[in-house]
């Protein structure tokens, strides 16, 4: 029994050591194309109505931002009314950003373009989500000034518990 024990503790640090972990590296930031960095949602589970929020990364390498697009989900319901929906900067300042919906389409001008080397977090307040399917995907696109395309810059997905 003794023996047994032995093995499987010596087999489990042998296993682990061999494992290597793989951490998070700061490398230089040099993207020319905005992104988004990451989203929540709050509450995180249950059902109701939520607030899903967004971080957007405008990198130092690309060119200022005149408009972001959010594409919603089918099965998501926004509000229209446009105060529910919110944009700040990394320090928390209101960002003034002319908001219009249209349909399940957000479109986001910003009064003055977003600079280069800036990061903005998108709430959108008052969601009301439907369970179909496993999870909601945003996807978005943006503006940069000198450009008249849309850039797709990224998918943000929720899950559905």
């Amino acid at each position: 029994m003794k023996r047994s024990l032995i093995y499987a503790i010596v087999l489990t640090l042998n296993s682990t050591a061999i494992i290597t972990p793989s951490y998070v590296n700061a490398g230089t930031d040099d993207r020319r194309v905005p992104h988004i960095d990451g989203n929540s949602q709050f509450p995180p589970t249950g059902w109701g109505i939520f607030r899903h929020t967004f971080r957007l990364h405008v990198p130092q390498n690309s060119k200022a931002v005149t408009q972001i697009l959010v594409k919603v989900p089918d099965n998501v319901t926004i509000s229209n009314n446009i105060h529910d929906i919110d944009v700040v900067d990394e320090k928390g300042h209101k960002i003034n950003t002319n908001v219009s919906v249209n349909g399940k389409t957000i479109l986001l001008a910003f009064a003055e373009p977003v600079v280069p080397n800036s990061k903005l977090k998108i709430d959108l307040n008052k969601i009301k989500r439907r369970n179909i399917g496993n999870g909601s995907v945003y996807s978005f696109s943006a503006r940069e000034v000198g450009i008249d395309a849309e850039i797709p810059i990224g998918v943000a997905w929720f899950r559905t518990y």
